[in-house]
Parts: structure tokens; C-alpha cells; sequence
């Protein structure tokens, strides 16, 4: 059994270079007795990626890797990200009630000693009307305010609330191609043509067209949804959740601001409509909008009538783009010695920014696993065990965002919501935080990508009713909350004052750069 001295990356990409630099910096590829990583991209070949949201994961990952903060922000026009508005999920616009909810990023307020809020919130403790998120936050109203997370002084990747950032997918593949070879990542552009297999089934080599036959010990597929190497030549069967999670398509448009000094909204604003949602984000020059929905709710014609009745004059006289999303995944992604990445190990639509921290859970199993004696098979069970349960709980979470809806004006809602279309796993947990809260036990942490503070949002934005009349007395802390609550509220109304406005936070950063650069 021969140790692993070679890795060959298929495919660029965010999912390709993110794991290039991440590989080439936990195991040391710039030395020249370490594992040598190279990279072969196609030129004819573009990636999917339209402008991207993350969840706060990234921020460890940058930094990891060894790319400071402005850089980022400037180069990939990024800005920061403090959760995700949800407008008109529960009910139609125009319907009497709250028009939206917000998932953010904070965990919920807790001093030392005192109270969890959570159960106080549902005993009416923060006051009538008043949603978990603005109650057990400051963060909602800071960015309801259009204020970043951060101060001006803060360091790279720390400040006072939990953030992720929006930014732009191509640009963000630029940069970590060019931090990647400075890492000691090798690049060959090249198209591959097809795969070899050896007599015991696993890669023997990749053939491309410029460079010939391309040989590794280990294969990394980023080949996207076609799967060149795990699904095409190793036949990886690939699940599909259309019977849970209803969007496969997306028409997108890049628009500008209607001024260049406009305010940039520091969430994502995912707006639901007849047969899905659109996702509004705000980077530092325009928006990228885009139109998720169920072809077999709606017609691609139809689709876009309504992203341009979204966008408004700013879409006239641009084309929007189609996007045919495949959303599942492959149970074993790990197949003998070859390891699928991103879209190649699947896709569970962009709801939540999904995509890409999944992309940082393969990445560190690959590198935290890595079998450096070569013996595969312990490693790629424990991986696929852990990648398939991951997106297990994803396709859970992104479901109870619709199943709980209230919506009846369209078949696309209420297919959403008939418990036929509803996993085992989460029917179960409703079933439970009918009389309790969720709570961390419900979850194991490893295997999450969200914690349960973001269930514990989405659950009751979507306005889900947990009775606690049987439990009550044991919640003594009563008026302890309602001071706390109270704590929360003027302290939001603080922050305002002291976190800067969201453009002013992005341009300080850009201008920081630019200063370095000219250094």
C-alpha cells in the first residue's frame, strides 16, 4: 500500500481552488518533500456561480487559508452578510400579519447564570407580537437599519455580531486560483476528455486534451454537476430530493443600484412567490437577483415575468440567465481513490448558502482524514457516512421552511405542505417541538451545518405553535427574561449608533486595500 504522494484536482471553481488552497495549506505543498497538489482546469469550461451567499464557516476558512479580509472584500466584491430576510413565507403580501421573518446569524442573548430566552419568548415574556429574532437579538435591527457587523477598527474576520459575507463567485474563483499557486498549488489548463480505469476499478488516470494522460493517487472530482470522474467513469448513483424539495430551476440577472451611493441591505432578502422564491443580494457595485422555482409549478415564461416584475425597470434590456439545477446528492462520494467536491457530490438548492459550506465540510474531512499511508477505505467510509448525513439534516432544515407554510394561493405551497412531502426525520421533530422548544440535544453538532439557534429561528418565523402550559412551572425565571428582553431592545438601538452603515464599512475596507496595494 503505497503513501499518497500526488493529488490531482479536477476542476476549478470556487469548490476546486477552495480545496486546492485548503489541501495545499494543511498539507504543506509548498515543501518540496510534501504531497504535491495540481489543479487542471478547462478554459472552455465556466462555472455555475451567478454571485454567492455563505454562512459564517467562511470566515475561519479565509483566514485559514491565509487570505486577509479586504483583500477579499475588494477583489471578489464582497460585502458582509448578517443573516437572511424571509418575505412573505408564511403568508401571501397583503394578508393581515408579519410580512417577513429573519434568520440571523447571532446566537440568541444569554448572560452567564441567567435564563435561556427561548422558552420565556413563547410564554409571551419580550411582549405581544414581537418576533423571536428582534426579540433574543440585536442583530435585526441593525441590519433592518441597513448597518454592517462590524466597526471600522475591528479586526480581520472579528466583530461584535456573527456575520458571513455576499460576493462574486467569479471573482472569488480568481483569487483563490492566485493564492492557491502561491501556496504551491500546480495549474495545468487543460479539458479533460475522458477517465481510465485500472483492473481494480479505481482511476488509473485522467486524459485531456492538451496535456495527455494526467496521473494521481488521489482524485478530487469539482467537475460540477456533470461528475466526470465519481459519476460518469465510477458510477456513483446520484439521489434525488424532488419529492422533498420542489425548486430545479433559476433565471438570474445582475442589475445596478439605482444610485451609486445607495444603502446595501447587509442579509440576503429571499422573497417567496407563486411557485418559489427570488434571492436578492446586494455586492459592493450591483445586485445579483435571481428567480428559484418549480418547473412543474410554472413555466419558464412565466418565471421570468415575474423576476422582471421583481427587478423592475432595471431588467429592461437584459437577458436573465438559466440555471437547471439538479438538486440531491450522492450517498458515497468517496469512491476508492476518488473524492467528489461540490456540485459533483450534489446540491440542495440556494435557500440557505448551502453550496459552498458544503464545500468546506469535504474540504476539511478530506484534509483531517487524509490517509498519508494510503489505506482509502477507513477514510472514505467515515467521509460518506458523515457527508450523507449532512445532507440529510440540510434537506430537513431547507424543508421547514416551506412545510410550515400558510400559503394556499398556489399548488406550489400547498405540495410543500402535505406531510407526504415531508422527511420522516423532521415530521418527527415537529412532532416533538409541539410541546418543547427545539433543543441542542436535538442535533449532533459534528453533523450540522446549522445550529439550533437557526432552526430555532426559521421555526418560529414560520410561526409554529410549541405549547409549554404543561411544562410552565418549570420555567421560575420569568421576570429575570422580561428584564433581559428589555436589556436586548436598548442595546439594538446602541448598536446602531456604534456599527457604521453597511456601504461605509465595505468602502472603508476597499480603500484599506487599495492603500496596501500603493504601499
Amino acid at each position: 500500500m503505497a503513501p499518497i504522494r500526488n493529488i490531482l484536482i479536477v476542476g476549478g471553481g470556487t469548490a476546486g481552488w477552495l480545496a486546492a488552497c485548503f489541501l495545499a495549506k494543511t498539507l504543506g505543498a509548498r515543501d518540496a518533500q510534501a504531497i504535491r497538489i495540481t489543479l487542471v482546469e478547462s478554459k472552455e469550461i465556466g462555472i455555475i456561480g451567478v454571485g454567492e451567499g455563505t454562512f459564517p464557516s467562511i470566515r475561519g476558512t479565509l483566514s485559514a487559508i491565509g487570505i486577509d479580509e479586504a483583500t477579499f472584500i475588494r477583489d471578489c466584491s464582497a460585502t458582509f452578510k448578517q443573516g437572511i430576510r424571509f418575505d412573505h413565507w408564511v403568508r401571501p403580501s397583503g394578508t393581515p400579519g408579519h410580512d417577513h421573518y429573519f434568520h440571523p446569524f447571532s446566537q440568541p442573548s444569554q448572560r452567564p447564570g441567567g435564563p435561556e430566552l427561548l422558552p420565556y419568548w413563547l410564554m409571551g415574556a419580550a411582549g405581544a407580537n414581537v418576533p423571536f429574532a428582534a426579540a433574543a437579538t440585536l442583530q435585526k435591527h441593525v441590519a433592518d437599519q441597513s448597518h454592517g457587523p462590524k466597526r471600522l477598527t475591528d479586526g480581520d474576520y472579528l466583530g461584535p455580531l456573527n456575520y458571513a459575507y455576499h460576493f462574486d463567485a467569479g471573482r472569488f474563483a480568481a483569487l483563490l486560483c492566485r493564492h492557491a499557486q502561491t501556496l504551491g498549488v500546480h495549474r495545468i489548463e487543460a479539458t479533460v476528455d475522458g477517465v481510465t480505469l485500472g483492473d481494480d476499478g479505481a482511476i488509473a488516470s485522467v486524459m485531456t486534451r492538451e496535456a495527455g494522460a494526467l496521473t494521481a493517487d488521489l482524485y478530487i472530482d469539482c467537475t460540477g454537476f456533470r461528475a466526470r470522474l465519481v459519476g460518469e467513469a465510477l458510477g456513483a448513483p446520484f439521489r434525488s430530493v424532488s419529492d422533498t424539495l420542489f425548486v430545479d430551476r433559476a433565471l438570474a440577472m445582475q442589475v445596478p443600484y439605482a444610485r451609486v451611493d445607495a444603502p446595501i441591505p447587509s442579509y440576503t432578502i429571499a422573497t417567496a412567490h407563486e411557485a418559489g422564491w427570488t434571492w436578492d443580494i446586494g455586492l459592493h457595485e450591483r445586485r445579483g437577483i435571481g428567480y428559484v422555482y418549480s418547473s412543474r409549478h410554472t413555466s419558464d415564461e412565466r418565471a421570468e415575468r415575474i423576476l422582471r416584475a421583481y427587478i423592475g425597470p432595471a431588467a429592461n434590456d437584459r437577458e436573465p440567465r438559466m440555471l437547471k439545477l439538479n438538486v440531491g446528492y450522492r450517498e458515497t462520494q468517496w469512491v476508492k481513490n476518488c473524492v467528489a467536491i461540490g456540485l459533483s457530490g450534489g446540491f440542495l438548492e440556494p435557500l440557505e448558502s448551502s453550496g459552498i459550506g458544503l464545500i468546506e465540510a469535504a474540504t476539511y474531512l478530506v484534509s483531517y482524514l487524509f490517509p498519508h499511508d494510503g489505506n482509502l477505505a477507513p477514510a472514505a467510509k467515515l467521509f460518506n457516512a458523515q457527508m450523507k448525513t449532512r445532507y440529510e439534516r440540510i434537506v430537513d432544515f431547507v424543508k421547514l421552511h416551506y412545510c410550515l407554510t400558510q400559503r394556499t394561493d398556489h399548488a406550489f405551497w400547498t405540495d410543500n405542505a402535505d406531510p407526504a412531502t415531508i422527511p420522516d426525520t423532521l415530521r418527527d421533530q415537529l412532532a416533538m417541538w409541539r410541546a418543547r422548544p427545539p433543543h441542542r440535544l436535538d442535533f449532533v453538532t459534528d453533523l450540522e451545518m446549522y445550529p439550533p439557534s437557526s432552526w430555532q429561528y426559521v421555526l418560529y418565523g414560520m410561526e409554529y405553535a410549541t405549547r409549554l402550559h404543561a411544562n410552565a412551572t418549570s420555567l421560575p425565571d420569568l421576570e429575570a427574561a422580561r428584564r433581559e428582553f428589555q436589556t436586548i431592545a436598548g442595546l439594538a438601538r446602541h448598536a446602531v449608533a456604534d456599527l457604521p452603515p453597511h456601504r461605509t464599512l465595505v468602502e472603508h475596507f476597499c480603500k484599506r486595500q487599495g492603500a496596501l496595494r500603493r504601499a
